[in-house]
């Protein structure tokens, strides 16, 4: 059995679509998968069982990234498309059936994958972390297996930043005496160009931070963030990550649509601006530089989210950071 399985070149959307693509597997599991997706995503996918291709998509001019992956697809004859762009590929190529993806506003985005097959409740998003990445977080995280705090200062843009400062002080209070997370190291992750973003944050923390910024494919970010004690981070693709990987997830919204791109997951929370959103987006309307738009949340806020996801469910979740075959529960 043949699939193609088209999906997003956002990191975010390709996490998100993941569960649908463990359904496909665990239906499936002699099938020969074909996942094409952005470049950024590509590592995430580079695992999967039964994985016979992988086609990033980097985007070309008048749309021929398209045309590259219909000719790449085009001699096959499909058992299975999943298309999850909707794309004119998905219809031109030969196939005994096919599914595509509509949008459902008034869902998360997961449940809105879901739909796709028919599934509700929808399947977690989950990653397939290779011996190649845990050997990297090896590298790239000293004194051994020792959970920490990891955090993720910025975003695609910087209207979604949480304050730099505001995070210091949360990683201080976390990882200080008397805090949850006492004694901990703080791991610092960030893209490549959003780097010197992060730098404000890094130099706040001193000894205790753990600089990842700019120095992971997002297989490894997953690697090194499934061993954290708690995930705390904006709005982003590497949220997402944290949350598939089991890792307990702190996102912080504030432009954003935390009811549609919220973390998913049993052990996840999202913390809300005091900002109503319309006020934040009119913002960002009138001035597309306009900074301040994260101010709604205080970091006491945040502790307190922290203080009810890591409640009576810290030792549970702790295993599932530790044991990859453990799963979390299906949920929003």
């Amino acid at each position: 059995m043949r699939i193609l399985f088209i999906t997003s070149n956002r990191l975010g959307d390709a996490v998100l679509s993941t569960g649908l693509l463990a359904h496909l597997n665990e239906r499936h599991p002699d099938a020969a998968l074909t996942i094409a997706c952005g470049p950024l995503p590509a590592p995430l996918f580079r695992a999967v069982p039964g994985l016979d291709r992988l086609i990033p998509m980097p985007k070309r001019a008048w749309a021929r990234h398209w045309i590259d992956l219909w000719r790449a697809c085009v001699g096959t004859r499909w058992d299975l498309v999943v298309d999850l762009r909707n794309s004119a590929v998905g219809r031109l190529v030969l196939a005994k059936r096919r599914f595509f993806h509509t949008r459902a506003p008034h869902l998360h985005k997961v449940e809105e994958i879901g739909r796709v097959l028919g599934l509700s409740p929808p399947p977690s998003p989950r990653l397939w972390i290779d011996a190649a990445a845990e050997a990297e977080a090896d590298r790239l995280l000293p004194g051994g297996a020792e959970p920490f705090l990891a955090i993720g200062p910025t975003a695609n843009w910087t209207g979604k930043e949480w304050p730099a400062d505001r995070f210091a002080e949360l990683a201080a209070r976390l990882t200080g005496p008397g805090g949850r997370l006492s004694g901990r190291r703080v791991a610092v992750l960030a893209a490549g160009p959003e780097r010197e973003r992060a730098r404000a944050v890094l130099e706040a923390l001193g000894d205790r931070a753990i600089d990842l910024t700019g120095r992971t494919d997002p297989m490894a970010a997953a690697a090194c963030v499934r061993r954290a004690a708690l995930y705390i981070g904006n709005d982003s693709g590497l949220m997402h990550i944290a949350a598939a990987a089991g890792t307990p997830t702190v996102g912080l919204f504030g432009p954003g649509f935390p009811e549609t791109y919220g973390p998913w997951g049993v052990a996840a929370r999202t913390v809300i601006s005091r900002v109503p959103r319309s006020e934040l987006l009119a913002r960002q309307k009138a001035d597309p530089q306009a900074t301040g738009l994260m101010d709604g949340i205080a970091v006491e806020a945040v502790e307190r989210a922290v203080e009810e996801l890591l409640g009576p469910a810290t030792q549970e979740w702790r295993e599932v950071v530790t044991n990859p075959c453990k799963s979390p529960e299906t949920g929003p």
